[in-house]
C-alpha cells in the first residue's frame, strides 16, 4: 500500500558569508608600499646623504662624549623635575589656598615661557644677580659665591630643562590623580584607611594608567628637547656634531648621526614605554593582548 505521507524536505544549509573585498583599501596600500619602497631607495642611494660618513663619525669619542651629555641631561630632568611635579600637583589639590595658589603660578609661568628664553635666563643670570649670598633675611651673610662660578653652561641647562619639565610634570600627575573616581577614595576612608594608605595602595595604582602614557612621551620629549641647550655651549650630542662638520662642511651626514643616535635612543625608550603601561593595564584587563614577541612566536610556530 503506497503511503500518502509526502516525503521531508532536506534541511536547508546556512547561507553563505561572503566577506567584503576591500578593492579600494589593497589598492591604497600597494600605493602607499611604491612610495615607501622609493623613498627607501631614493635614501639608500642618494649620494649626497654621505652613509660612508656617517658610519665613520657615528662612534667617535666626540660625539660619545656628547651622546653621554644628553643621556645626563635626559635622565636628571626628568628625575628631578617628575619628583618636584609630584610636589607641586600635590600643593595644587591641597585644601591650602596658599600652597595651591603658588602651584598654579609657578605652572601657568612657566608653561608660558619658551625653553629658549629660560635656558638663556639661566646663562644670563649673573647679570641678575652677581653674587649668591646665604644668610639671614635682613641680618648677617653667612657666605656668598659668585654666580659664574656657581651656575655653569651645565647648571644652567639643568635648571631650565628641570623647572620646565616639573611644570608639565605636576599637570600629568593632578590629571591622573583626579581622573580616580572619588568615591572610591571615600569609601576607603569611611573604612577606616589613612588617605597616605589610599593614595598608595587605592589611587595611585589607578592614576599610573593615566600617568604612564603621558610621562613616556614626556621623556621622549625631553630626550629630544636637550638638544636645545646647544644654544648654550652645552656640548650635547647636537652640539658635538656640529663642532665636526663646522670643521670638515660635511653639514648632512653629521647631522644624521646625531638622527640615528636620537632615533636608536626613542625607539628604547618607547619599548619600555610599552611594556611599563602593559604592566599597569592588568587591573584594567582581563586578558592582555599578545606582545610583539608572542606574536611572532605564534607566527613561526
Amino acid at each position: 500500500m503506497t503511503s500518502l505521507v509526502a516525503p521531508e524536505a532536506p534541511p536547508a544549509s546556512p547561507p553563505r558569508t561572503v566577506g567584503s573585498r576591500h578593492v579600494g583599501r589593497w589598492v591604497w596600500a600597494a600605493v602607499v608600499l611604491v612610495l615607501v619602497v622609493w623613498a627607501l631607495r631614493s635614501v639608500a642611494l642618494n649620494p649626497a646623504f654621505g652613509w660612508g660618513t656617517v658610519a665613520q663619525y657615528v662612534l667617535t669619542p666626540s660625539v660619545l662624549r656628547g651622546l653621554a651629555t644628553t643621556l645626563l641631561l635626559t635622565f636628571a630632568t626628568t628625575v628631578v623635575g617628575f619628583l618636584l611635579g609630584i610636589g607641586l600637583a600635590a600643593m595644587r589639590l591641597s585644601g591650602n589656598p596658599v600652597l595651591s595658589s603658588v602651584s598654579w603660578a609657578y605652572v601657568w609661568l612657566f608653561r608660558s615661557t619658551p625653553l629658549l628664553v629660560q635656558l638663556l635666563f639661566w646663562y644670563n643670570v649673573g647679570a641678575l644677580y652677581p653674587q649668591l649670598s646665604l644668610g639671614i633675611p635682613f641680618g648677617p651673610t653667612f657666605f656668598s659665591v659668585e654666580s659664574v662660578d656657581l651656575i655653569s653652561v651645565l647648571v644652567a641647562a639643568l635648571l631650565g630643562l628641570i623647572l620646565h619639565e616639573a611644570a608639565y610634570a605636576a599637570e600629568i600627575v593632578r590629571g591622573g590623580i583626579l581622573s580616580v573616581d572619588a568615591g572610591q577614595s571615600e569609601a576607603a576612608v569611611s573604612l577606616g584607611m589613612t588617605r597616605a594608605r589610599v593614595l598608595r595602595r587605592i589611587v595611585l595604582p589607578q592614576a599610573m594608567r593615566s600617568i604612564i602614557p603621558a610621562t613616556g612621551n614626556m621623556v621622549i620629549g625631553t630626550l629630544k628637547g636637550t638638544s636645545i641647550v646647544s644654544v648654550i655651549a652645552v656640548t650635547d650630542l647636537l652640539y658635538s656634531v656640529q663642532t665636526i662638520y663646522n670643521r670638515t662642511y660635511e653639514i648632512i651626514p653629521l647631522l644624521l648621526v646625531a638622527t640615528v643616535w636620537y632615533v636608536v635612543l626613542t625607539s628604547i625608550l618607547s619599548v619600555g614605554q610599552y611594556y611599563v603601561e602593559r604592566y599597569y593595564a592588568r587591573g584594567a584587563e582581563r586578558t592582555l593582548p599578545p606582545t610583539p614577541l608572542q606574536r611572532l612566536r605564534r607566527w613561526n610556530s
